[in-house]
């Protein structure tokens, strides 16, 4: 991604499903940080009105914290961010209400909306 982003180019989409960031509480500021920084690469990445599709598999990082992740990411990149989707695990991974770290996939595509 950085070589692309070097040469300037540009996608109509990106597509960004890194592993696990954080595998501990305590590691979740340099998670948010990194899930930040890729976000930020594939929204630069973005022509105007591409769709970026992005993931965490991450437990220790909610929906609250990836959509706070992706907000600033486009605010960095100077540009919107329209939610078109929001994913989550398939129903072979059930999320049990009692038990957050089930909730571990987060899955959004968005259309970038340049400034």
């Amino acid at each position: 991604m950085r070589d692309a982003f070097k040469k300037d180019e540009q996608f109509d989409c990106v597509i960004l499903d890194p592993p696990s960031f954080v595998r501990t509480k305590s590691a979740k500021g340099g998670a948010l940080r990194g899930y930040k920084d890729i976000n930020l690469l594939g929204l630069k990445l973005l022509k105007d009105r591409g769709y970026l599709l992005t993931a965490s598999c991450s437990q220790n990082i909610s929906m609250s914290d990836f959509m706070k992740v992706l907000n600033d990411a486009s605010g960095d990149a100077q540009c919107r961010l329209q939610i078109i989707d929001i994913r989550s695990q398939s129903s072979d991974h059930p999320i049990l209400l009692s038990m957050p770290e089930t909730h571990y996939l987060k899955f959004v595509v968005g259309r970038k909306i340049s400034s």
